[in-house]
């Protein structure tokens, strides 16, 4: 397994990942016409153009197989002090299905507590989880994660017809990412 920072030719593979994660995990509270129709297109553009003109106030690390035909196997997004209160967001932390339960998600993790450690004003970390997805909130509460609110899903790219009624979402926190960079 290798690790590097995304760079504009990654955000096909990037997009081809979040699409399936969410199609996988967020089949309830995503509407299925939006998974099953838009929602490549949609991560498309969205990673499209974060990676276009990356700033100095986010990063996205990638997870590689060492096999390069295999490509990308995860990666986190991460928005440095993006909360005055919370800190830096994780807004993007996927590993294809293969893949998960190997250690990918926890390295992925780890390297967002890093750059939220050395780049970041505050050492606070935090990420919004879906309720349905309680395998993930088992795999951020494993590597110290609390939760520490919850509000409603925003819609994704802002159009109410890509939910399904009014789920919910949870925050999860470290209030200083050496706690998960020493635990």
């Amino acid at each position: 397994m290798s690790f590097r920072t995304a760079v504009a030719t990654d955000a096909e593979g990037i997009a081809a990942l979040h699409a399936d994660s969410w199609r996988r995990h967020y089949r309830g509270a995503y509407a299925d016409a939006y998974l099953d129709g838009d929602a490549l297109a949609d991560r498309r553009t969205v990673w499209s153009s974060r990676l276009a003109m990356p700033g100095a106030d986010s990063v996205t690390i990638l997870a590689e197989a060492e096999a390069s035909i295999i490509g990308i196997v995860g990666f986190v997004h991460v928005v440095l002090d993006k909360d005055e209160r919370w800190g830096s967001l994780v807004d993007n932390l996927h590993v294809t299905r293969g893949r998960q339960r190997s250690g990918v998600g926890t390295a992925l993790i780890t390297r967002a507590a890093r750059a939220v450690r050395d780049r970041g004003t505050t050492a606070a970390m935090y990420l919004w989880v879906l309720e349905q997805n309680t395998e993930a909130q088992g795999f951020y509460a494993a590597r110290g994660g609390k939760p520490a609110g919850r509000e409603l899903v925003p819609p994704p790219g802002g159009v109410p017809d890509r939910l399904n009624g009014r789920p919910a979402c949870l925050r999860y926190v470290w209030p200083d990412v050496r706690d998960l960079l020493h635990g």
